[in-house]
């Protein structure tokens, strides 16, 4: 059973932590972190690009997938399915696919035509408990080949844009998606404070939460961010794993080759980077 994101981000700012949002790009992800929510119960947001969709042939699929999983796997903790970065077409996409939540970019149109489509996508989520998440500035770095600077929001377009209804917000304070480069100068603490005073209590999201350091991570936590995005850093810890697999020669013994057991290291390596993640975001025992 699929929830809305809502709840459990009210929940975390209320409790001063965050919900990681994880991801997917197949099977074996998918059950790696399902099953880490599980065992260290904790709530969870499986995110998923339209990237990533088409990759696992589409969106029903993906919903399929993960709610049979959910039944199969006896999870019992709340999960979220969720868009990530959603183009207009893609949300409507999606909520009709039987996704939870979804999160509307409108951030490359016009502020007024980003304003008009999110109020629409508002309305629709909303009469489908459904949860919805914008985004204020584009989050800089790449994302499914779209790259962008590291821009910081502006706190008065992020109250226009939290003022018609959406659950969380995604704010730019300087994080970028994929790695950061050397000369990164981090999170701009100052422009969350001045964003937090212009929207209350709604929940803001951190998108690239791969490579900032943990202190960076725990202060923004502690100015209203409830949930944080994660991908990167499991694709580079997925993709570590399967090299010493295979550099180790272990695919050629015995049955080595089987996919089960090439994927293996890959999958346990996903389940170790998502509970280091929940420990550090302060998820763990609070499903």
């Amino acid at each position: 059973m699929l929830v809305s994101a809502t709840e459990m981000l009210k929940k975390a700012v209320e409790g001063k932590y965050a919900v990681g949002q994880f991801n997917i790009n197949n099977l074996e992800w998918t059950k790696a972190i399902l099953l880490t929510a599980q065992e260290n119960n904790s709530p969870v947001i499986l995110g998923v690009s339209e990237g990533a969709g088409k990759y696992m042939t589409g969106m029903k699929t993906v919903a399929a997938m993960v709610k049979a999983m959910v039944e199969d796997l006896k999870i019992t903790v709340p999960v979220a399915l969720h868009l990530d970065h959603g183009s207009y077409d893609g949300a409507y996409g999606c909520i009709e696919a039987g996704f939870s939540s979804i999160m509307f970019d409108g951030s490359h149109y016009p502020i007024e035509e980003n304003i008009a489509k999110t109020k629409e996508l508002v309305d629709v989520c909303h009469s489908k408990g459904i949860s919805i998440e914008a985004e204020v500035g584009s989050i800089g770095g790449e994302e499914d080949g779209v790259v962008g600077a590291g821009e910081v929001a502006d706190p008065a377009e992020c109250k226009m844009i939290a003022d018609l209804g959406v659950d969380f917000l995604a704010a730019g304070i300087g994080n970028i998606h994929g790695k950061y480069p050397e000369n990164w100068k981090g999170l701009d603490f100052d422009a969350l404070a001045k964003i937090k005073d212009q929207i209350g209590d709604l929940p803001l999201v951190l998108h690239g939460g791969t490579g900032i350091p943990a202190e960076m991570i725990q202060k923004a936590i502690s100015l209203g961010v409830a949930k944080i995005n994660v991908n990167t850093e499991c694709q580079l810890y997925f993709q570590e794993a399967t090299r010493k697999y295979i550099e180790a020669g272990k695919d050629l013994e015995g049955k080595g080759f089987d996919p089960r057991k090439l994927l293996a290291p890959g999958f346990e390596a996903i389940k170790t980077i998502v509970k280091e993640k929940m420990e550090l975001f302060g998820s763990i025992n609070k499903a």
